[in-house]
């Protein structure tokens, strides 16, 4: 699954610094409603903040997709931005523009500006960027083929989490010793190899999958960095679960989902996951 990434496109033009996973998303810290993303961050207070997320009027949606479009595709040096959505926030004269990825950007009703980072409300103290995209990026848990995932069940079970994970991701074996630390979950695997990103790690997916004893393998290696057996090739999802990783936009590796449709891309600690396994059960 090729990655290709407003953010490394325009990281030139930032200063700051990105902390980032294996395709380019910010460690997840649940403490703070600010620490997502890089670039700008943007205070606004509640008033409006009902107006955000609404399609925009259909006139100024084409006008900003137009002019957005060629002026990108200009400093791009012929990329195409795939524009997925124009929408309205809180702040008069300015729109959330959903790319490729349900990746966030915002600009002008000319697009002669845009601005990367996180609308915060104030008032509220919450997050309005990261809301928007938790909400873009949903998934109907009941979709997934849990069938072609490596389960693991921790203590009883009783939580559950899937996780799109690629086997030579280092952020993604960086999740797995968080994983490793919580008890009482089942955890659905979809393995998600990223060959532009890790050339090897297709074939190392299919090596696991097809091991008698698949759940061991995959802890040992991604937990102890034990190799799996070479063992003959089988029939196995991998293909599958890469382009379901497409279907959902899932545009890099480690993503998780929650029961409730909830997706978070990046690393988790210990403490924020069990925060949010709490929070998204249901």
């Amino acid at each position: 699954m090729k990655k290709s990434y407003l953010w490394q496109w325009l990281a030139p033009l930032l200063t700051i610094p990105l902390i980032t996973s294996c395709d380019g998303t910010p460690v997840h810290n649940a403490d703070s409603a600010a620490s997502s993303a890089s670039g700008t961050t943007t205070s606004v207070s509640a008033k409006n903040v009902a107006e955000s997320g609404n399609p925009a009027n259909a006139d100024i949606s084409k006008k900003i997709s137009t002019n957005l479009a060629s002026k990108m595709r200009k400093m791009l040096k012929g990329a195409e931005l795939n524009i997925q959505g124009v929408y309205t926030t809180p702040l008069q004269g300015i729109y959330e523009i959903v790319i490729t990825g349900n990746q966030i950007i915002y600009t002008d009703e000319n697009a002669s500006y845009i601005m990367i980072g996180n609308l915060i409300d104030l008032e509220h103290q919450k997050n309005l960027t990261e809301l928007r995209v938790s909400d873009l990026s949903k998934i109907d848990f009941k979709e997934l083929p849990l069938d072609k995932a490596i389960k693991e069940v921790r203590g009883n079970g009783q939580r559950v989490l899937a996780v799109f994970s690629d086997p030579d991701c280092p952020f993604c074996k960086k999740l797995e010793e968080e994983i490793a630390q919580i008890d009482n979950i089942t955890i659905y695997t979809f393995l998600m190899p990223v060959p532009d990103l890790h050339p090897n790690a297709q074939k190392k997916a299919v090596q696991i999958w097809c091991q008698k004893d698949r759940t061991t393998a995959w802890t040992e290696w991604m937990r102890n960095g034990k190799e799996p057996a070479a063992v003959a090739n089988c029939d196995n999802p991998v293909a599958d679960t890469m382009k379901l990783g497409n279907k959902f936009g899932i545009d890099g590796t480690p993503t998780l989902v929650f029961p409730n449709g909830k997706t978070i891309s990046g690393l988790m600690r210990k403490n924020d996951l069990e925060q949010e396994l709490s929070k998204n059960q249901k």
